[in-house]
């Protein structure tokens, strides 16, 4: 038997391959270009999209645990119930689902609808399933890169303070649930893990840590989420934009902030504390410095 990963070549599905294949698991990674994939040696690529069906039932044969990423499309929400329950049909005996972190606070957030609606097909049909819940991932600053090193911070992140967490710490996790639900005799129940970094972050924070990070004064882009989705019309589609606008309007509204409790527990799923935005940030300017 083995483990078949989604969303494989993304910033938290190739770490989870990477973390899998070095604890000597059997990893087959879903893509849609084996050949470019890159994988580490022994691990399988297997070429296909959660979308079709077909080539789904094809790559869950064999198949005893399930690590399911879907994108943020227009129909993630019938592509994940699908591949849910191809796995159900395929018999399956554990899934770890990448949700996302008070997913049920922020309804209006398309892509946050489609992570309540799977989490209950989950419950509702008693599957074996570990639903972690990620904050904010650090790594989306990554794109920012031109704008940071022009002096701003653009994404209208608001003032309410919001949990980010590194993605490599979702894999990590990820890794240790799919390896616990291997591992195991008999199928394990269901259980949620909320996945945050030690911080709540704010616009103000954000700029003063890129600012230390980078040596230069960092300025915020500010809250207009109208001139946001003008910036972004054309470069990605609509829908998507329309998506980041709802979003980041309920962090302006709300916050997404994490508990001590919350960063606890995180801690302890760990082993050691999360990796900061500040430890992130310097990584990252270091790396651009050296034109990395």
């Amino acid at each position: 038997m083995a483990i078949l990963v989604t969303g494989s070549t993304g910033h938290t599905g190739r770490e989870v391959v990477r973390l899998l294949a070095g604890r000597g698991a059997e990893v087959r990674a879903l893509t849609r270009s084996p050949a470019a994939a890159g994988f580490p040696p022994g691990v399988a690529a297997v070429q296909g999209e959660l979308a079709d069906v077909a080539g789904m039932r094809a790559a869950l044969a064999g198949i005893s645990t399930l690590f399911l990423l879907a994108p943020n499309v227009g129909d993630e929400l019938q592509q994940t119930l699908t591949v849910l329950n191809l796995a159900r049909e395929a018999g399956v005996r554990g899934v770890v689902y990448l949700s996302v972190y008070q997913c049920e606070l922020h309804s209006q957030v398309p892509h946050f609808a489609c992570k309540v609606a799977a989490e209950r097909m989950i419950e509702a049909t008693g599957m074996a399933a570990s639903i972690l819940r990620p904050a904010f991932f650090m790594q989306n600053d990554l794109s920012l890169k031109d704008a940071l090193e022009a002096g701003c911070y653009p994404h209208p992140v608001g003032h309410r303070g919001m949990a980010y967490v590194d993605t490599r710490d979702i894999a990590q996790v990820a890794a240790d649930e799919l390896l616990r639900r291997e591992h195991a005799a008999d199928a394990l129940p269901l259980v949620r893990h909320d996945l945050v970094g030690p911080d709540n972050l704010t616009a103000s924070d954000l700029c003063a840590g890129w600012g230390r990070a980078l040596g230069r004064d960092i300025a915020y882009a500010g809250d207009d989420l109208v001139g946001f989705e003008r910036e972004l019309a054309g470069h990605v589609p609509a829908g998507f934009v329309h998506d980041l606008r709802m979003m980041f309007q309920g962090f302006q509204q709300q916050g997404s902030p994490a508990t001590p409790q919350t960063v606890a527990r995180m801690t302890a799923l760990l082993g050691r504390p999360p990796r900061s935005h500040a430890a992130f940030a310097a990584e990252a300017a270091a790396r651009w410095r050296d034109g990395a």
